[in-house]
């Protein structure tokens, strides 16, 4: 099937100081998040001059995907700050795209980190007339390009750790009950967190390492829900308690420096290890390896030129959609319809 244009659909982030408050009341909207979390969350962005680093890395990603060549519009567009997806795809219909492929920046299943890209993606079309159709491209957690690039990320931030340091990756959090809703119900529910597990276990193989955590960071709810655990901080805390010298984080659930890599494992978490004495590295997120942008482009020949779904696991390809709807009946039902919390 021929496609006109590729739309770049990510999470967004502010760009200046006034910018903060109302782009975490976007990403909270209807959330029941605690003030007192939004105000921490905004101190954090302040920390940074209120700018996010995700804006920038998403134009230079495009821009590597654009060297190689690749012969399609990229149209880039964000779900909670500027610029919207609404605007992007009214510019995008303006400019006479009849059909697009969106490509997002979540590797993942669950409800954040595809279901609600959908979402997105039918608002955005239902406040645009006559929209353009968009095919959402599948999850890549386990795409060898994916693979190698946090293998190698890891191996180059080990070089300087002793030699009995811990490997520990790390996702975000969300609520159990998310987690236990994510992928269609016939799968049993915790598509995120077995993802992010076999994910985990790709790159721990392919840098030769048989031990190694898995964690969570930067929940964000009211304390009375339960979300994923161990924390990241609490977690390099029992480590030091358990005689380990040295911590090496891998952020396999972030595709880029969002603000909770650069906040809460690049300052809170190194902060806290230096305290305890311990030695800390963080690898590198992929977006910035060449192989991210060679990813997209062989994403987006699935579709243009039939390629096999090239993958290390044994998952089903999942989250391809057009026009925002589920890839699945009731797949990774958000819990307000659920009513689980």
């Amino acid at each position: 099937m021929s496609y006109d244009a590729l739309l770049w659909l990510s999470f967004g982030g502010p760009e200046g100081p006034a910018d903060v408050r109302p782009f975490l009341e976007n990403v909270t909207r209807g959330r029941g998040v605690p003030p007192e979390r939004l105000d921490e969350v905004e101190a954090h962005y302040q920390h940074f001059g209120g700018v996010s680093p995700i804006n920038a890395l998403n134009l230079a990603a495009i821009e590597a995907v654009r060297a190689t060549g690749f012969d399609l519009p990229i149209h880039f567009g964000n779900r909670n700050w500027h610029p919207m997806v609404e605007d992007t795809l009214a510019e995008m219909k303006a400019a006479g795209v009849r059909r697009a492929l969106v490509f997002p920046t979540s590797a993942y299943g669950g409800y954040s980190a595809c279901r609600q890209y959908d979402e997105d993606i039918s608002r955005a079309r239902a406040a645009v007339p006559d929209a353009p159709e968009l095919v959402k491209l599948r999850q890549f957690f386990d795409h060898p390009l994916f693979i190698d690039a946090f293998a190698d990320a890891v191996r180059a931030a080990a070089v300087d750790l002793p030699a009995d340091h811990r490997l520990v990756f790390t996702a975000h959090s969300v609520p159990v009950s998310a987690d236990n809703a994510a992928g269609p119900p016939s799968e049993g529910g915790n598509r995120y967190s077995r993802q992010i597990a076999e994910a985990s276990r790709l790159v721990a193989s392919a840098v030769g390492r048989d031990e190694y955590d898995v964690v969570w960071q930067s929940r964000s709810g009211p304390p009375r829900i339960p979300w994923l655990e161990p924390d990241i901080v609490d977690h390099v805390e029992a480590l030091h308690k358990n005689g380990v010298t040295g911590v090496l984080l891998c952020p396999i659930g972030f595709v880029s420096d969002h603000l909770e890599v650069v906040w809460d494992l690049d300052t809170e978490a190194r902060e806290r290890a230096g305290e305890l004495g311990m030695a800390f590295a963080r690898a590198a997120t992929p977006n910035g390896d060449p192989r991210f942008a060679e990813l997209v482009v062989e994403l987006v020949r699935e579709h243009t030129e039939g390629l096999e779904p090239r993958k290390l696991s044994d998952f089903t390809a999942a989250g391809c959609t057009v026009n925002g709807a589920p890839c699945a009946p009731l797949c990774c039902e958000p819990a307000k319809r659920s009513g689980k919390y």
